[in-house]
């Protein structure tokens, strides 16, 4: 199966930046990916933090989940659609969530994150708890060529939550990780995620400077499970793909039956 993550420059403004991934996930259908990932915060990456709760949606209704839902189904691909902010139960905050829809345009997965990012050096600082919930559910789930971990962003430093899924044989990372943090570890830590469970992994990033200020990382990729990075996408919009080959994760885990060996549950 070919997959294909997305990178985006998310603005303030959300009309632009569905536009923006509309053409994108078009791109790397036609070039024939089959399960596409989107970046954390493609619809928004506000001005200033609390803009996300204006276009907040309720599950199962609302522009964001529309676009998405009309994409899958029309462009027939599995859409794993990086995160959207959705009402939460408390006051002034929302969900960090991904959802995921099949090739019929319905809605199979979703995961609210769990690890929200805090980070301070010098004139620079994140504080995602201040306007999000955090979720409290592992979440996967199930293709022909196998499962399919969820996770976001900053859940990449925690290997517990992957531990706590069954053995993926596809693990998905859509994120908006910082200059600062990304050139230092992004790629070691998705590395060693692919490594140690064995399984392909691909990261979906935010890749440039933003209206706000903010610079992303970017260099979305995709990495084997022997850690190899297949393809990388170091900064602007537009998408990495490869293929996914499970008779390269069974000879992976045939050879070095790590998982089998594990003695801590």
């Amino acid at each position: 199966m070919k997959i294909a993550a997305i990178q985006m420059i998310s603005g303030a403004d959300l009309e632009h930046n569905i536009a923006t991934a509309r053409c994108l996930l078009i791109e790397a259908a036609e070039d024939g990916a089959q399960l596409l990932l989107l970046p954390e915060y493609w619809p928004l990456m506000g001005l200033r933090d609390t803009d996300k709760l204006d276009i907040a949606e309720p599950a199962g209704t609302g522009p964001m989940q529309s676009f998405l839902a009309e994409m899958a189904r029309t462009l027939k691909v599995w859409l794993i659609g990086g995160t959207i902010p959705m009402q939460s139960p408390e006051p002034g905050k929302v969900l960090n969530t991904t959802l995921v829809w099949n090739p019929e345009g319905t809605v199979c997965a979703r995961y609210d994150k769990m690890h929200l990012f805090g980070f301070t050096k010098g004139e620079e600082s994140y504080e995602e708890s201040r306007t999000i919930t955090p979720g409290h559910q592992v979440a996967a789930f199930d293709l022909e060529l196998g499962q399919v971990g969820l996770s976001i962003c900053y859940d990449l430093r925690f290997p517990e939550l992957y531990r706590a899924m069954r053995p993926c044989a596809l693990i998905v990372v859509p994120a908006a990780f910082t200059y600062t943090t990304g050139q230092a570890h992004w790629e070691i830590l998705l590395r060693a995620r692919a490594i140690e469970n064995q399984c392909y992994v691909l990261a979906s990033g935010q890749g440039g400077v933003h209206q706000n200020g903010r610079r992303t990382w970017g260099h979305s990729m995709l990495i084997d499970p022997w850690g190899k990075v297949l393809a990388v996408l170091p900064e602007g919009e537009g998408f990495v793909s490869g293929e996914l080959d499970t008779e390269v994760i069974r000879n992976i885990r045939q050879s070095l039956p790590a998982l089998k060996h594990r003695q801590i549950w």
